[in-house]
Protein backbone atom coordinates (compact mmCIF):
# COMPACT_ATOMS: atom_id res chain seq x y z
CA UNK A 1 0.00 0.00 0.00
CA UNK A 2 1.36 3.53 -0.84
CA UNK A 3 0.74 6.12 1.34
CA UNK A 4 -1.72 8.99 -0.41
CA UNK A 5 -0.60 12.04 -1.07
CA UNK A 6 -1.81 16.10 -0.85
CA UNK A 7 -0.05 18.87 -2.32
CA UNK A 8 -1.76 22.53 -2.28
CA UNK A 9 -0.99 25.55 -4.92
CA UNK A 10 1.83 27.81 -3.58
CA UNK A 11 2.13 25.71 -0.28
CA UNK A 12 3.83 22.54 -2.06
CA UNK A 13 3.00 18.63 -0.82
CA UNK A 14 1.56 18.61 2.85
CA UNK A 15 0.90 15.77 5.31
CA UNK A 16 -2.46 14.01 3.91
CA UNK A 17 -4.26 14.72 7.20
CA UNK A 18 -3.28 18.74 7.42
CA UNK A 19 -5.96 21.03 6.44
CA UNK A 20 -6.44 22.62 2.75
CA UNK A 21 -9.63 24.21 3.03
CA UNK A 22 -10.92 27.32 4.75
CA UNK A 23 -14.33 27.11 6.63
CA UNK A 24 -15.84 29.36 4.43
CA UNK A 25 -14.68 27.90 0.71
CA UNK A 26 -17.10 28.08 -1.60
CA UNK A 27 -15.89 24.75 -2.69
CA UNK A 28 -16.89 23.02 0.51
CA UNK A 29 -20.11 25.44 1.09
CA UNK A 30 -21.53 24.99 -2.54
CA UNK A 31 -20.06 22.52 -4.35
CA UNK A 32 -18.55 25.43 -6.48
CA UNK A 33 -15.56 24.49 -8.07
CA UNK A 34 -14.24 22.04 -10.46
CA UNK A 35 -11.97 19.08 -10.87
CA UNK A 36 -10.46 16.63 -12.80
CA UNK A 37 -9.08 12.91 -11.92
CA UNK A 38 -6.55 11.16 -14.20
CA UNK A 39 -4.77 7.65 -14.47
CA UNK A 40 -1.51 7.50 -13.20
CA UNK A 41 0.58 5.23 -14.94
CA UNK A 42 4.36 4.40 -14.98
CA UNK A 43 4.40 7.40 -12.82
CA UNK A 44 3.16 9.85 -15.13
CA UNK A 45 -0.77 11.35 -15.28
CA UNK A 46 -2.45 9.68 -18.84
CA UNK A 47 -4.06 12.01 -21.15
CA UNK A 48 -2.87 15.27 -18.99
CA UNK A 49 -3.24 17.62 -21.69
CA UNK A 50 -7.15 16.16 -22.58
CA UNK A 51 -7.92 16.78 -19.13
CA UNK A 52 -6.44 20.23 -18.68
CA UNK A 53 -8.42 21.20 -21.76
CA UNK A 54 -11.44 20.30 -20.27
CA UNK A 55 -10.87 21.60 -17.17
CA UNK A 56 -10.29 25.00 -18.92
CA UNK A 57 -13.78 25.15 -20.48
CA UNK A 58 -15.06 24.03 -17.43
CA UNK A 59 -13.78 27.10 -15.90
CA UNK A 60 -14.87 29.49 -18.42
CA UNK A 61 -18.29 27.83 -18.85
CA UNK A 62 -18.26 29.16 -14.49
CA UNK A 63 -16.10 31.78 -15.01
CA UNK A 64 -13.70 30.52 -12.14
CA UNK A 65 -10.25 31.97 -12.96
CA UNK A 66 -7.78 29.63 -12.98
CA UNK A 67 -3.89 29.91 -12.57
CA UNK A 68 -1.56 29.05 -15.93
CA UNK A 69 -1.39 25.76 -16.61
CA UNK A 70 2.56 25.68 -16.22
CA UNK A 71 1.19 26.33 -12.11
CA UNK A 72 -0.97 23.43 -12.60
CA UNK A 73 1.16 21.14 -13.98
CA UNK A 74 4.12 21.83 -11.42
CA UNK A 75 1.78 21.03 -8.82
CA UNK A 76 0.57 17.75 -10.09
CA UNK A 77 4.42 16.91 -10.82
CA UNK A 78 5.08 17.87 -6.60
CA UNK A 79 2.66 15.44 -5.58
CA UNK A 80 3.47 12.59 -7.75
CA UNK A 81 7.11 12.95 -7.76
CA UNK A 82 9.18 9.48 -6.51
CA UNK A 83 5.71 7.92 -6.58
CA UNK A 84 6.79 3.97 -7.63
CA UNK A 85 5.84 3.62 -10.96
CA UNK A 86 4.43 0.20 -11.27
CA UNK A 87 1.66 1.27 -8.64
CA UNK A 88 -1.43 2.76 -10.28
CA UNK A 89 -2.36 6.05 -9.45
CA UNK A 90 -5.55 8.55 -8.75
CA UNK A 91 -4.77 11.78 -9.62
CA UNK A 92 -7.22 14.39 -8.59
CA UNK A 93 -6.91 17.75 -9.16
CA UNK A 94 -8.99 20.24 -7.21
CA UNK A 95 -10.09 24.06 -8.17
CA UNK A 96 -12.73 26.35 -5.94
CA UNK A 97 -13.63 29.87 -6.17
CA UNK A 98 -12.36 29.91 -2.77
CA UNK A 99 -13.16 32.11 0.52
CA UNK A 100 -16.89 33.65 0.32
CA UNK A 101 -15.33 37.01 1.39
CA UNK A 102 -13.29 36.90 -1.73
CA UNK A 103 -9.96 35.49 -2.79
CA UNK A 104 -8.18 33.81 -5.07
CA UNK A 105 -9.09 30.10 -6.21
CA UNK A 106 -8.28 26.91 -3.80
CA UNK A 107 -6.24 24.59 -5.74
CA UNK A 108 -4.62 21.05 -4.59
CA UNK A 109 -3.81 18.03 -6.27
CA UNK A 110 -4.47 14.69 -4.43
CA UNK A 111 -2.79 10.96 -5.15
CA UNK A 112 -3.67 7.79 -4.52
CA UNK A 113 -3.50 3.92 -5.17
CA UNK A 114 -6.44 3.30 -7.50
CA UNK A 115 -9.03 1.49 -5.26
CA UNK A 116 -9.62 -2.01 -5.73
CA UNK A 117 -13.57 -1.54 -6.09
CA UNK A 118 -12.28 0.49 -9.78
CA UNK A 119 -9.93 -2.68 -10.82
CA UNK A 120 -12.13 -5.22 -10.05
CA UNK A 121 -14.74 -3.54 -12.05
CA UNK A 122 -12.31 -3.61 -14.80
CA UNK A 123 -11.55 -6.93 -14.33
CA UNK A 124 -15.20 -8.72 -13.91
CA UNK A 125 -17.61 -6.19 -15.41
CA UNK A 126 -20.63 -4.30 -13.69
CA UNK A 127 -24.25 -4.30 -13.17
CA UNK A 128 -26.24 -1.59 -14.42
CA UNK A 129 -29.82 -0.15 -13.62
CA UNK A 130 -31.14 2.93 -15.58
CA UNK A 131 -32.59 5.75 -14.11
CA UNK A 132 -35.09 8.72 -14.86
CA UNK A 133 -32.91 11.84 -14.97
CA UNK A 134 -36.41 14.05 -15.67
CA UNK A 135 -35.10 15.88 -18.70
CA UNK A 136 -35.24 15.85 -22.42
CA UNK A 137 -31.92 15.04 -24.10
CA UNK A 138 -31.13 18.15 -25.67
CA UNK A 139 -32.55 20.19 -23.23
CA UNK A 140 -29.97 21.57 -20.80
CA UNK A 141 -27.20 22.78 -23.68
CA UNK A 142 -29.83 25.36 -24.75
CA UNK A 143 -30.27 26.79 -21.38
CA UNK A 144 -27.46 29.64 -21.35
CA UNK A 145 -27.52 30.07 -17.74
CA UNK A 146 -26.87 26.56 -16.65
CA UNK A 147 -23.53 25.44 -17.89
CA UNK A 148 -23.51 21.81 -18.97
CA UNK A 149 -20.57 18.98 -19.38
CA UNK A 150 -18.62 20.05 -16.89
CA UNK A 151 -16.90 18.53 -14.50
CA UNK A 152 -18.21 20.06 -11.11
CA UNK A 153 -17.30 19.71 -7.18
CA UNK A 154 -21.25 19.49 -6.94
CA UNK A 155 -21.95 16.30 -6.64
CA UNK A 156 -25.13 15.70 -5.22
CA UNK A 157 -26.74 14.13 -8.06
CA UNK A 158 -24.65 11.80 -8.47
CA UNK A 159 -24.15 10.30 -4.91
CA UNK A 160 -28.09 10.73 -4.92
CA UNK A 161 -28.25 8.31 -7.86
CA UNK A 162 -25.01 6.29 -6.30
CA UNK A 163 -26.74 4.99 -2.81
CA UNK A 164 -30.13 4.66 -5.30
CA UNK A 165 -27.96 2.16 -6.66
CA UNK A 166 -26.54 0.50 -3.46
CA UNK A 167 -30.28 -0.13 -2.12
CA UNK A 168 -31.30 -1.58 -5.40
CA UNK A 169 -28.36 -4.07 -5.94
CA UNK A 170 -26.83 -2.54 -8.41
CA UNK A 171 -22.81 -1.58 -9.08
CA UNK A 172 -24.00 1.51 -11.27
CA UNK A 173 -26.49 3.78 -12.98
CA UNK A 174 -27.22 5.07 -16.58
CA UNK A 175 -29.65 8.25 -16.64
CA UNK A 176 -32.12 8.56 -18.79
CA UNK A 177 -34.03 11.54 -20.47
CA UNK A 178 -37.82 12.03 -20.41
CA UNK A 179 -37.47 10.33 -24.23
CA UNK A 180 -35.94 7.25 -23.07
CA UNK A 181 -32.38 8.24 -24.27
CA UNK A 182 -29.37 7.03 -22.84
CA UNK A 183 -27.37 10.07 -21.37
CA UNK A 184 -24.15 9.19 -18.98
CA UNK A 185 -23.64 7.77 -15.16
CA UNK A 186 -23.01 9.59 -12.55
CA UNK A 187 -18.57 9.10 -13.21
CA UNK A 188 -18.93 7.06 -16.11
CA UNK A 189 -20.00 7.49 -19.99
CA UNK A 190 -21.02 5.13 -21.92
CA UNK A 191 -19.49 3.20 -25.34
CA UNK A 192 -20.95 0.40 -26.90
CA UNK A 193 -20.28 -1.56 -30.44
CA UNK A 194 -22.97 -2.19 -33.19
CA UNK A 195 -21.23 -3.70 -35.98
CA UNK A 196 -18.52 -2.40 -36.84
CA UNK A 197 -18.66 1.05 -35.00
CA UNK A 198 -18.09 2.19 -31.50
CA UNK A 199 -20.10 4.67 -30.08
CA UNK A 200 -20.87 7.10 -27.61
CA UNK A 201 -23.79 9.84 -26.58
CA UNK A 202 -22.84 12.94 -27.88
CA UNK A 203 -21.85 15.46 -25.60
CA UNK A 204 -22.34 18.86 -27.19
CA UNK A 205 -26.15 17.66 -28.31
CA UNK A 206 -27.06 16.95 -24.52
CA UNK A 207 -25.00 18.29 -22.30
CA UNK A 208 -23.44 15.30 -20.58
CA UNK A 209 -19.63 15.22 -19.62
CA UNK A 210 -17.16 15.31 -22.74
CA UNK A 211 -15.17 11.74 -21.45
CA UNK A 212 -12.06 11.83 -22.01
CA UNK A 213 -11.13 8.30 -22.27
CA UNK A 214 -14.40 7.55 -24.16
CA UNK A 215 -13.03 10.15 -26.34
CA UNK A 216 -9.63 8.49 -26.83
CA UNK A 217 -11.21 5.50 -27.57
CA UNK A 218 -13.34 6.76 -30.43
CA UNK A 219 -10.12 8.43 -31.80
CA UNK A 220 -8.71 5.11 -31.99
CA UNK A 221 -11.11 2.45 -32.85
CA UNK A 222 -9.82 2.52 -35.98
CA UNK A 223 -6.49 0.51 -34.78
CA UNK A 224 -9.10 -1.99 -34.22
CA UNK A 225 -10.59 -1.91 -37.94
CA UNK A 226 -13.74 -0.37 -36.11
CA UNK A 227 -15.07 3.08 -36.70
CA UNK A 228 -15.90 5.63 -34.60
CA UNK A 229 -19.03 7.62 -33.85
CA UNK A 230 -21.91 9.68 -31.81
CA UNK A 231 -25.17 8.59 -31.76
CA UNK A 232 -28.08 8.52 -29.44
CA UNK A 233 -29.61 5.16 -28.20
CA UNK A 234 -31.91 3.98 -25.43
CA UNK A 235 -31.56 0.73 -23.15
CA UNK A 236 -33.88 -1.77 -25.70
CA UNK A 237 -31.03 -1.03 -27.98
CA UNK A 238 -28.09 -1.17 -25.83
CA UNK A 239 -29.40 -4.40 -25.10
CA UNK A 240 -28.97 -5.74 -28.88
CA UNK A 241 -25.47 -4.07 -29.33
CA UNK A 242 -22.41 -5.85 -29.73
CA UNK A 243 -21.11 -5.14 -26.40
CA UNK A 244 -21.61 -1.95 -23.45
CA UNK A 245 -19.23 -0.38 -21.29
CA UNK A 246 -18.40 2.06 -18.95
CA UNK A 247 -15.16 4.29 -19.52
CA UNK A 248 -13.84 6.49 -16.79
CA UNK A 249 -10.33 8.06 -16.19
CA UNK A 250 -9.63 5.49 -13.32
CA UNK A 251 -11.49 2.88 -13.83
CA UNK A 252 -10.79 2.54 -17.30
CA UNK A 253 -13.42 0.35 -19.18
CA UNK A 254 -15.93 -1.79 -17.21
CA UNK A 255 -17.97 -4.47 -19.20
CA UNK A 256 -22.05 -3.83 -18.35
CA UNK A 257 -22.97 -7.11 -17.83
CA UNK A 258 -26.12 -6.72 -16.40
CA UNK A 259 -28.62 -3.90 -17.69
CA UNK A 260 -31.84 -3.46 -15.65
CA UNK A 261 -31.24 -6.64 -14.58
CA UNK A 262 -31.43 -8.47 -17.90
CA UNK A 263 -27.82 -10.13 -18.32
CA UNK A 264 -25.80 -9.06 -21.53
CA UNK A 265 -23.84 -11.28 -23.16
CA UNK A 266 -19.89 -11.11 -22.75
CA UNK A 267 -18.33 -9.17 -25.89
CA UNK A 268 -15.21 -10.85 -27.33
CA UNK A 269 -13.97 -7.09 -28.22
CA UNK A 270 -13.94 -6.53 -23.84
CA UNK A 271 -10.25 -8.09 -24.41
CA UNK A 272 -9.03 -6.01 -27.42
CA UNK A 273 -10.26 -2.58 -26.00
CA UNK A 274 -8.46 -3.23 -22.81
CA UNK A 275 -5.56 -3.88 -24.21
CA UNK A 276 -5.67 -1.05 -26.55
CA UNK A 277 -6.33 1.45 -23.54
CA UNK A 278 -3.34 -0.42 -21.85
CA UNK A 279 -5.07 -0.01 -18.71
CA UNK A 280 -3.47 -3.09 -16.12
Amino acid sequence: MVTSRVAVLGRGVVPAGEPVLRGDDRGALHGDGLFETMHLRDGRPWLLEAHLARLRAGAAAVELPLPPDGALVELLDGVRAGWPPEAEGALRLVCTRGPEGGGPPTVWATLGEVPAAAKRARRDGVTVATLPLGVPAEARPGLGWLPAGIKSTSYGVSTAARRWAARAGVDDVLWLSTEGYVLEGPSANVVWLAGGTLCTVPAAATGILPGVTARWLLDHAGELGLTGEERMTTAPQLREADGVWLTSSVRGLAEIRTLDHVPLPRSPHTATLHTLLAFP
